[in-house]
């Protein structure tokens, strides 16, 4: 059975960290382009980095970039999203989500229509940056 499940969610303070971990079963991360997106209360889904299944560069949104760093484990079949210096419109649930290899200017892209469909998007981790 095809599963993406996040995890590493929680409420931390302005200036924390968290590392939110997606993990697959059923498949192979190393074969998939795999992005993180996020959704705050109120507002669209907005994609935040994705890493390339062939060494292609990350990519960021420009409201983490500088904060956040993706990394693959293969062989945990597991992305990792380090979150550093935690703002409070960092809150959201954050989801993960395969796709297939598509570079641009050698990054992967962070839209939604470059990814599988629910299949093969996990049901989300909730982050809240709250003092």
């Amino acid at each position: 059975q095809l599963q993406l499940v996040e995890s590493g969610g929680g409420l931390v303070q302005p200036g924390g960290t968290l590392r939110l971990s997606c993990t697959a079963s059923g498949f192979t991360l190393a074969d998939y382009t795999i992005g993180w997106f996020r959704q705050a209360p109120g507002k669209e889904r907005e994609g935040v980095s994705c890493s390339s299944s062939s060494g292609g560069n990350p990519n960021y949104a420009d409201s983490v970039q500088g904060r956040f760093t993706i990394s693959r484990d293969n062989a945990e079949n597991t992305v990792y999203l380090q979150m550093s210096n935690l703002r409070p419109d960092d809150t959201a649930v954050y989801y993960c989500a395969a796709g297939p290899e598509v570079l641009i200017r050698n990054m992967c892209v962070l839209e939604e229509k470059y990814y599988y469909g629910a299949t093969y998007w996990g049901k989300g981790t909730a982050v809240t940056v709250s003092s």
